[in-house]
């Protein structure tokens, strides 16, 4: 017979419940861990709209002088707009913003207030009788996350925009991150508090850097040591029960409605790179959320990844770099995610543990 599977144990001690019982929804606080920033990346703004009436909200990544996109949809019930364009065979060559939004469907919405605010600036594709800006978006399912009739729509979009700047990106529950939840193999009740991560890596003139918003069915893991981080706990509350190790040892997960989870994010750089280009770093750079997730691309995830290039510094250092640092950061982005994340009580009194305030309670 094999030897039993051991299970990772981050445990919270009984006399720090309620030290970690967290009463209400968290500031919002930068990542413990600096690992850089998407606005690292020369030609990239990022702002946020996070919904004050519960934990929802979208990030807008805007590129004013237009960039080249690409996107690679790897789980099975994406939701998303604008994505046909940036097919390397479709006319478009450049989008101007890039969304991503809780809400589920309803979340897209948010991508109008982006093309609103933008028009407003002046910026998008020259079509004769004006300007059509370019806006393409993914949306994570938060729904569960308090009322549901709350959600971003236009005017999210146009608030994220509004507060778009090159300052160092706020992680957490913040933007698209606002509602998000991971570890949901086995049931909300044993969840953990997702959130939203970003990243940069500089080699030479270049820089990549990525934001990704976790909210994936699986447990984000360590990309350094492969272990949990965050993700589905024990029956008590107070371990991490590894899903993948878990599903190994024959346990059945819940039943899980599709497109109820899902990471979504944007990988940026400033390289000198075409449609093609992006559209491979956008395919490479789902090596990343393997190397965070476990599991991932699933049945109930839409994890969805968009490419963006500047060419702001005007070097391509070849695809084999990039596509390096592509997965590197955004395996970094999506632990920084967690490692923000903060505890939130939903209105029916179930704790989402933030990992932020779960090693503290230690």
């Amino acid at each position: 017979m094999p030897a039993a599977l051991p299970s990772h144990n981050v445990r919270l001690t009984q006399k720090n419940r309620d030290t970690f019982g967290f009463k209400t929804l968290q500031a919002n606080t930068n990542s413990p861990r600096g690992a850089g920033s998407i606005t690292d990346v020369a030609g990239i703004e990022v702002g946020h709209f996070t919904d004050t009436r519960r934990p929802t909200g979208c990030s807008v990544v805007i590129a004013r002088n237009g960039a080249v996109a690409g996107v690679d949809v790897r789980g099975a019930a994406p939701g998303t707009r604008e994505t046909d364009l940036l097919d390397p065979s479709n006319l478009v060559q450049q989008v101007h913003a890039v969304m991503l939004a809780g809400g589920s469907a309803y979340g897209l919405d948010a991508a109008s207030g982006a093309m609103r605010w933008l028009e407003e600036q002046g910026i998008g594709l020259h079509v004769g009788v004006g300007l059509v800006p370019i806006v393409p978006a993914a949306v994570l399912f938060d729904l569960p996350v308090g009322n549901m009739k709350i959600r971003p729509d236009a005017n999210a979009g146009y608030a994220a925009c509004q507060a778009a700047s090159r300052a160092a990106v706020e992680q957490g529950n913040v933007g698209a991150g606002a509602g998000a939840v991971v570890g949901k193999m086995f049931g909300l009740a044993s969840a953990m508090k997702g959130g939203i991560g970003t990243a940069s890596i500089r080699v030479g003139k270049v820089t990549v850097g990525a934001l990704i918003a976790c909210n994936a069915a699986g447990d984000v893991i360590s990309p350094h040591t492969t272990l949990p981080l965050a993700g589905a706990r024990t029956a008590d509350g107070w371990r991490l029960r590894d899903s993948r190790r878990s599903l190994l040892r024959g346990e059945r997960p819940s039943s899980l409605l599709a497109g109820t989870n899902t990471t979504i994010g944007v990988i940026a750089t400033d390289a000198a790179i075409d449609k093609v280009q992006a559209h491979r770093l956008a395919v490479v750079s789902h090596d990343g959320l393997a190397r965070s997730i476990n599991p991932v691309h699933t049945m109930s995830d839409g994890d969805t990844l968009f490419a963006m290039g500047t060419g702001a510094s005007g070097e391509n250092p070849g695809m084999l770099l990039l596509a390096t640092l592509a997965a590197e950061v955004v395996a970094l982005a999506t632990e920084q995610a967690v490692l923000a994340a903060r505890s939130i009580t939903l209105e029916n009194g179930l704790v989402l543990p933030g990992l932020a305030d779960w090693s503290a309670a230690q």
